[in-house]
C-alpha cells in the first residue's frame, strides 16, 4: 500500500536547461496527480538522484520546498546563485573524491558531456552541504566523522531538520553500492550502499 513518493530526478537537466523546459512545473503537477489518485502521504515525498538528476533534486528542494520533506543528491553539486527556499527541507548529499564529472573542489565538469549545462563554474561539492545547512538554519561549524572508507559530515539543526554529507575517498561518478552505469562508466564504491542510506535518511522525515 503506497504512503509515500520518492522521485527520482534522473538525468534531466541539460536538455531542459537548452529547451526552457520547466521540469518543476511538470514534477509538481505530476506530485498533485498521485497524490489525488493514489494513496501517496503527501508528508512523505521525496526527491533523489544521481549527476544531473541530483542537481534537479537540488532545484526541486529549493523550488518545491513546500513539498518536499527531504532530498538526497548523489555526485551533485550547487552553483552558487541558488535562493534560499522558503521553507525548510532535510538533506543528504553523497559525493565521491574522485570524481571527474563533478570535482570535489568545484570548477567545470570533466566528463564526457560538456555541453549538459551552460558552462556556469559550479561550486565545491561540500558547498551544497553549507547552502541546506544556511536554508535549514543549522549550526554553522558541523561534526565530522573521518574514517578509512568516508568523510561523513553532520550539521547540528533544528528539530525535524537534518543536513549530511557522505564524501567518499574511493567513489568516481557512480552511485555507490550500485551498478556501473555503463561498460565506460566508473566502478561504484563498496565503502557503503547508497540507497540504503538514503531510504534509511527519508524515512526519518515528514513534511
Amino acid at each position: 500500500r503506497g504512503k509515500l513518493l520518492t522521485w527520482n530526478a534522473g538525468h534531466c537537466c541539460g536538455y531542459a536547461m537548452k529547451n526552457k523546459v520547466d521540469d518543476v512545473g511538470f514534477i509538481g503537477a505530476l506530485i498533485d496527480k498521485l497524490v489525488k489518485e493514489y494513496p501517496v502521504d503527501p508528508r512523505h515525498i521525496y526527491a533523489t538522484g544521481m549527476s544531473n538528476g541530483g542537481l534537479m533534486s537540488h532545484r526541486l528542494g529549493v523550488e518545491l520546498s513546500n513539498r518536499l520533506a527531504a532530498i538526497a543528491p548523489v555526485v551533485a553539486s550547487v552553483f552558487g546563485d541558488e535562493s534560499m527556499p522558503p521553507k525548510t527541507v532535510s538533506a543528504l548529499m553523497i559525493n565521491g573524491l574522485l570524481d571527474k564529472h563533478i570535482p570535489a573542489e568545484g570548477g567545470y565538469s570533466g566528463g564526457k558531456f560538456p555541453d549538459a549545462w551552460d558552462g556556469t563554474p559550479m561550486e565545491p561539492v561540500k558547498a551544497q552541504a553549507a547552502f541546506w545547512a544556511r536554508a535549514d538554519h543549522c549550526a554553522v561549524d558541523p561534526e565530522r566523522v573521518n574514517n578509512a572508507a568516508y568523510v561523513l559530515t553532520r550539521y547540528r539543526c533544528p528539530a525535524g531538520s537534518d543536513v549530511e554529507m557522505y564524501l567518499i575517498k574511493d567513489s568516481g561518478h557512480a552511485w555507490p553500492g550500485g551498478q556501473r552505469g555503463n561498460r565506460m562508466g566508473d566502478k561504484p564504491s563498496t565503502a557503503l550502499k547508497a540507497t540504503e542510506v538514503i531510504w534509511t535518511f527519508f524515512k526519518s522525515h515528514t513534511k
